[in-house]
């Protein structure tokens, strides 16, 4: 690109060693981007995010699929089906004359947070419960270890068994936070304030640490367990040696199967280090099933469960099955103008240095399909500090208050038709994908401050490419 008026150039280096070349004219203030010096790798995408597994399938029902190479499809796919209908079923239902949902829940189901597969919302007006909206609860021991809360534990209940009233209820207000973009058009972002209502057990303590959590979408993640931890590690830069502005690091967390610290992968802090325990902390926390990991709920005040193994053997392992075979939808439209500019821009203003744009899983001879595939989820799986404006204050393992996980970019773009809203981050407070972009600090504030720059048609380019995966 030819620029023809006088400018200030800065150039930048961003993961992968790739440069990039902002240019700001004087008049008005925005950015112009080079985009033709970025070499092959921008210029010849894929629409195969998830590899061999990506499905073709566009629809309301894209995140629930099994992988297009489903190896020995006659005998994996009854397993896959059965770990569905663990998935969906009701755990407030009797079988074999027990019913292990509780004594405290937020759900009864998996399925009635994580909805077809897909993502969980806020509530949208006063008093509707905020089903798929949990806050997680601490307090701090020390300079890092946690506790739960000595009243209501790790995480707010709604609701409680026959004979058990439920824990307390949330309000949701907004404020109001304002900006504008280079050339002179504003915005608004809702900020949330949270306040907690009807508590059964009296007021929660000056000192307890509270984290709102949407539920987030489901596919993906037996790839995403399938990265080699020194490919992640290799991405972790905690210092900024490299001076770019993002330090990237690992949260470490207890892995229970192996009784040691361990390399956290999922969750919104990377809490958890595999898809096994996540789901079994989900089923423990959100809706009162407990297994040989998690055999009870750590109440204080609430009533106890009884310590019984309530999750099967045969219904975890078939769904540990279907989560770990989600299958990862197409990118759309990948080769149309707008998307492939909008592409090159994500690189250029440095998005890619946290939203890693590829990796080769490795090897386990018990999924095939998940076996050495090169994917595209747009995540590098770290923690990054994302500002005072996202911080919930309350540390996670080695995170910190201001630290998330970078969440994997694949499938947003189908977020409307499967789950019926476009509410992203942690609390689900950005109402579409330029608005999470608008809320993003910290690490990401450069990135941020020059997609403010951008022109309009840039900045729709690039919300092009982020709809199209």
């Amino acid at each position: 690109m030819r620029i023809v008026c006088s400018i200030l150039t800065i150039i930048v280096v961003i993961s992968g060693g790739l440069w990039y070349s902002a240019e700001y004219l004087e008049q008005p203030n925005q950015a112009v981007l080079r985009l033709d010096h970025l070499g092959d790798e921008v210029a010849a995408p894929t629409p195969f995010s998830g590899g061999g597994t990506t499905i073709r399938d566009t629809g309301r029902n894209s995140y629930g699929r099994s992988p297009a190479n489903m190896a020995s499809f006659k005998a994996r796919w009854p397993l896959f089906r059965e770990g569905k209908g663990v998935f969906e079923r009701d755990w407030g239902k009797a079988r074999n004359g027990q019913a292990p949902l509780g004594p405290m829940f937020n759900a009864r189901a998996c399925d009635q947070c994580h909805r077809r597969d897909g993502r969980s919302q806020p509530p949208l007006y006063q008093g509707e419960i905020p089903e798929g909206l949990t806050f997680r609860l601490s307090t701090v021991d020390g300079e890092q270890a946690q506790a739960a809360d000595p009243l209501y534990g790790e995480q707010l209940d709604y609701y409680g068994v026959e004979g058990t009233p439920g824990e307390g209820s949330v309000a949701i207000s907004h404020g109001t936070m304002e900006g504008s973009f280079a050339d002179g058009s504003g915005y608004a972002l809702q900020r949330p304030d949270y306040s907690f209502t009807d508590l059964a057990h009296g007021p929660m303590s000056g000192a307890t640490l509270i984290s709102p959590r949407v539920a987030p979408a489901n596919f993906g993640l037996g790839l995403l367990e399938m990265i080699p931890e020194q490919d992640i590690y290799a991405l972790a830069d905690p210092d900024d040696a490299n001076g770019d502005g993002i330090s990237g690091r690992p949260n470490y967390v207890y892995d229970h199967r192996l009784n040691r610290p361990a390399l956290g992968r999922f969750g919104w802090k990377a809490n958890q280090p595999t898809l096994e325990q996540q789901i079994l902390k989900a089923l423990n926390a959100d809706i009162g099933v407990t297994s040989a990991m998690f055999p009870d709920d750590g109440a204080t005040v609430r009533p106890a469960s009884s310590g019984a193994t309530e999750l099967r053997d045969d219904d975890l392992t078939s769904l540990l099955f279907y989560m770990k075979l989600l299958a990862v939808p197409k990118q759309r439209d990948w080769q149309a103008p707008a998307v492939q500019r909008g592409r090159m821009i994500f690189r250029s203003i440095g998005c890619a240095g946290c939203h890693a744009t590829h990796f080769i899983t490795g090897d386990d001879p018990a999924y095939p399909e998940l076996s050495r595939q090169t994917i595209h989820p747009y995540t590098d799986l770290l923690l990054h500090d994302m500002g005072e404006d996202l911080a919930d204050n309350r540390p996670d393992g080695r995170a910190t208050g201001r630290e998330w996980r970078t969440p994997p970019l694949w499938g947003i773009g189908l977020l409307e038709a499967v789950s019926g809203h476009t509410r992203l981050l942690h609390d689900g407070r950005a109402r579409n994908i330029e608005e999470a972009i608008l809320w993003h600090g910290g690490e990401a504030s450069a990135s941020q401050n020059l997609y403010r720059r951008l022109p309009r048609t840039e900045r729709n380019a690039l919300l092009a490419f982020l709809g199209s995966l």
